[in-house]
This record gives structure tokens, C-alpha cells and sequence, in this order.
């Protein structure tokens, strides 16, 4: 596929075919390595991650897991 740019207010913009555009109101990342730029879905740091950990709600009970024995490969 291919795309011309075009200007679009101050910057510049490109049209991504819809058959590989992301979901509507994505917030995504750019990055440039010379002529190449890439474009993905913003990743969550991992601050973020411990936040909505803290939040989710933890179990009325933990079950424990019965222990079984494994069998002797000739490596052992």
C-alpha cells in the first residue's frame, strides 16, 4: 500500500488505509530511525500497570494447590 502526505493545519499528516487502521480514538506512539517511522498503540508504562493492580480487588480466599510428584526422566 501506499499513501502521499498532505498537510494538515500545522503539521503533517498521512492517511492510513482503513484495511490496517487502528480502532478510532487509539492513542498512538511515533517513533523515527532515519526514513523510517513507525507507528503503534501507546503502550501503558509500568507505574500504570502497578496502578490498576492496586486497584482490583483481591480474593475473599486463596486456594491452595496440592502438590504432586513428577516422574524421573533419564536426565534426572
Amino acid at each position: 500500500m501506499r499513501t502521499k502526505t498532505f498537510k494538515s493545519g500545522n503539521s503533517q499528516a498521512v492517511r492510513i488505509p482503513a484495511e490496517i487502521a487502528f480502532a478510532m480514538d487509539t492513542e498512538l506512539e511515533i517513533t523515527r530511525s532515519g526514513d523510517v517511522i513507525t507507528i503503534y498503540p501507546k503502550r501503558g508504562s509500568l507505574k500504570e500497570a502497578v496502578e490498576i493492580l492496586r486497584k482490583m480487588k483481591k480474593p475473599d480466599k486463596i486456594e491452595s494447590i496440592e502438590r504432586t510428584s513428577t516422574r524421573k526422566t533419564l536426565w534426572d
